[in-house]
């Protein structure tokens, strides 16, 4: 196992009181594999990975749960061992790489620094390793576009430039953060091939934050599905398109336009994701289900096995979180 995650919570302490953006959640990820964390905006896939890499400031905060990784809690590791763990053995790419690449420095430069902190080169060396990644991912006349900065690519080059920079010290787990927002179609399309070619050759295992389930059928391996800062669901891809089990999941794969569908409107998920500040006292999706039961609204589910995957609804068991804990 590569990395587990153990009973994570999350919480941001705010004026107006505590919020678990991340709540009680559990999964791990083997070698070479990948895993895509699905849900909509502010169901706390991105606080996990942020959690993962050690960068939830203040007034966030992890209240408890451990982050294995190769076995080592890295909740409980120094600032500084952390440090050498974070864009070495484990690298993340951001959302939007006009954000994350500094505007005034080359490509080049930004690369190297990584390679240079992590990896004992020369700057000739670091400079050839650099070109070499830039190479790699697709990148045309790789040497003169080193020499670039960043506003003089396109969204789909910056991007890949991110993903060079993560990979410049063959990382074991690569934590992408919605890779493929704003990006048009075809360069989706190839961003995606490229991580997944990625995986093949260096045997690297992917971590996919997203709310795109297109992104999710076309490279993920297993899926897990939160809401508000829970996991609802866990399943391979396979089984989660074919047989959802809980309704927020089936209500996500419905909405999906699809070429040979023949309703004349879409299908929609009812209601708004409650305010995190004031969560219902039973399941969060309760307010939105059309299957929800009284004891729905009392009591949150737990999330047990099912037919090897994983959900969390009264539809497939009676057992309640709180008694699981006791």
């Amino acid at each position: 196992m590569l990395l587990e995650v153990k009973h994570l919570t999350t919480e941001f302490h705010l004026k107006k009181g505590v919020v678990n953006a991340v709540d009680d959640v559990s999964f791990s990820v083997d070698k070479g594999e990948i895993l895509a964390i699905v849900g909509e905006s502010g169901s706390g896939k991105s606080v996990t990975s942020l959690s993962i890499m050690g960068l939830i400031s203040p007034p966030g905060r992890i209240a408890k749960g451990e982050i294995l990784f190769k076995g080592n809690d890295l909740t409980r590791l120094p600032l500084h061992e952390l440090q050498k763990i974070r864009g070495d053995q484990i690298s993340m790419i951001f959302q939007e790489p006009m954000t994350s690449l500094n505007p005034v420095q080359r490509i080049r430069d930004q690369i190297m620094e990584s390679i240079m902190t992590h990896m004992k080169l020369t700057k000739e060396e670091a400079l050839r390793r650099t070109v070499e990644m830039l190479d790699l991912v697709g990148i045309p006349s790789p040497e003169a576009r080193a020499n670039d900065y960043p506003h003089q690519m396109s969204g789909g080059m910056r991007q890949r430039v991110m993903i060079a920079m993560a990979l410049s010290c063959r990382p074991e787990l690569l934590i992408a953060d919605e890779p493929t927002t704003a990006l048009d179609v075809t360069i989706q399309a190839q961003i995606l091939e490229l991580l997944y070619s990625l995986r093949e050759k260096l045997n690297m295992a992917v971590l996919l934050i997203t709310h795109d389930l297109g992104v999710v059928a076309e490279a993920a391996d297993r899926v897990v599905v939160m809401y508000c800062g829970k996991i609802l669901e866990e399943a391979d891809v396979k089984t989660l398109f074919t047989s959802p089990m809980h309704p927020y999941t089936v209500g996500l794969l419905e909405s999906i336009p699809r070429l040979d569908d023949e309703r004349e409107r879409l299908s929609m998920i009812r209601g708004m994701v409650p305010n995190p500040l004031h969560m219902p006292p039973g399941c969060a999706f309760s307010d939105r289900c059309d299957r929800c039961m009284e004891k729905c609204r009392k009591h949150m589910p737990a999330l047990v096995p099912v037919n090897g995957s994983k959900v969390r609804c009264f539809l497939y068991s009676e057992e309640v979180e709180e008694d699981r804990h006791e």
